[in-house]
């Protein structure tokens, strides 16, 4: 198991939970924007809370978005987006117009929900994921295993092969991606005690 993993530091994130759930599953886990250090990453977590067009206005200003893009998409390093890191890797969001990553043939959509009394918006708390396709991601791990979610966006797949996860909140949503090395969540594995930690467990023995 390759160990090392930076957490991406862009200003956006609840990060020290993230790392705490790492160095758990026995993980060498930092969280930094240094580049060079990102640049030598055996694995990336790309996490994220708040608002799409902060998150990749601050991606570029930290100069972070040209040197993920070489690490994912030319040297194939494994990384996993959690929550608005995971659609950041869309190719456009309804929240601020924007263009993402576009590494998935995705768009990012506000939950347009009818009975506004029974699913609140924000779609907060606990919640399952049905496994759409095999993934070493979700290894050892039941379907229909609880997550926690906070989230008043979520991604749309145009590809059904990318769609790892889905989740019922009234209408069914994509609540986990996959292509190739590149995973996402929309649920905060580093909130979701067993599973959750499952998650990080996986992804670092990939």
């Amino acid at each position: 198991m390759q160990n090392k993993v930076t957490i991406i530091d862009y200003g956006m994130g609840n990060l020290r939970s993230v790392q705490k759930k790492l160095i758990r599953v026995g993980a060498d886990a930092i969280i930094s924007n240094d580049l060079e250090i990102i640049s030598k990453s055996d694995k990336l977590i790309l996490p994220g809370v708040g608002h799409f067009e902060n998150g990749i206005k601050n991606l570029k200003e930290l100069g972070i978005w040209d040197v993920i893009n070489r690490r994912v998409l030319l040297d194939k390093v494994p990384i996993l987006g959690i929550c608005l890191g995971m659609q950041l890797m869309a190719k456009h969001s309804e929240e601020g117009n924007v263009e993402g990553l576009s590494w998935f043939d995705a768009t990012v959509v506000k939950f347009s929900v009818k009975n506004s009394l029974k699913y609140k918006v924000p779609h907060m708390g606990w919640n399952n994921a049905v496994i759409e396709k095999k993934s070493k991601l979700f290894h050892n791990i039941p379907s229909q295993s609880m997550y926690y979610f906070v989230h008043s966006y979520h991604i749309c797949c145009n590809s059904a092969e990318d769609v790892l996860s889905s989740t019922e909140y009234e209408y069914k949503f994509t609540s986990s991606i996959q292509k190739e090395n590149i995973y996402g969540t929309q649920f905060h594995p580093e909130k979701s005690h067993e599973w959750g930690e499952m998650i990080f467990k996986n992804f670092m023995e990939i």
